[in-house]
């Protein structure tokens, strides 16, 4: 009879348990910024960073009345970007991503937002992480796993990676995660560590993983 595993197992053998017990605790995890096209997650996923899905989602619900094509972005004074988007924090670098990456989007791509990795990451402000996001949730295509803070800590925390760098981090969970899990999977992760594996103080007296989690508490 095979025994229990363990925290001290090798991930390899606590990977697909982890998994599997996390996505049945967050059966509905998936991306929380509001859109409905490609260039409304990829203007969001931009002005999420350091900055709250929920604050994001406070400024788009007017930010995309009021901007619906790559040229509104660039036929207002950059000053008024900046006051619209301003609640989201970093606003002077974020209103010029925006705006270069629009201008870029014009003169490149006919308007309209790439939908390759390759093509993605050329975009101000748009690294592999932005370009994941777009990819899964503009266009349904999944070609790696978006690594935001979140995800980071919590790959560190349960072992899936010793890296620091989100680039190295992706390439350790590509190889432990099944690639249909790789987009809902990091959703699951966020909102693992937004409810219990917090950043200050993880909840470990009530992780589900909690007995296979080397950084555990307890």
């Amino acid at each position: 009879m095979q025994r229990p595993l363990a925290r001290t197992d090798p991930i390899d053998r606590r990977a697909p348990e982890v998994i599997r017990i996390l996505s049945e605790a967050y059966p509905g995890a998936t991306v929380a910024l509001n859109h409905s096209n490609p260039l409304e997650i990829l203007i969001a996923t931009i002005l999420s960073a350091q900055c709250t899905d929920a604050k994001v989602n406070e400024v788009t619900a007017t930010l995309f009345v009021k901007y619906r094509t790559p040229e509104d972005y660039l036929a207002v004074p950059e000053d008024e970007l900046r006051a619209d988007i301003k609640p989201t924090g970093f606003f002077n670098q974020k209103a010029t991503s925006i705006r270069e990456t629009c201008r870029r989007l014009i003169e490149v791509y006919d308007g309209r937002v790439p939908d390759t990795m390759e093509e993605l990451i050329t975009l101000r402000g748009v690294a592999r992480k932005t370009a994941n996001i777009v990819l899964a949730n503009g266009f349904g295509k999944v070609e790696g796993i978006p690594v935001d803070t979140h995800v980071k800590r919590l790959a560190n925390r349960i072992g899936f990676s010793e890296q620091t760098d989100p680039d190295k981090i992706e390439q350790d969970l590509m190889r432990l995660i099944p690639r249909e899990e790789w987009s809902p999977f990091s959703y699951v992760l966020i909102d693992h560590g937004r409810r219990i594996c917090q950043a200050r103080v993880p909840q470990c007296e009530v992780c589900p993983i909690e007995r296979l989690c080397p950084s555990s508490r307890l």
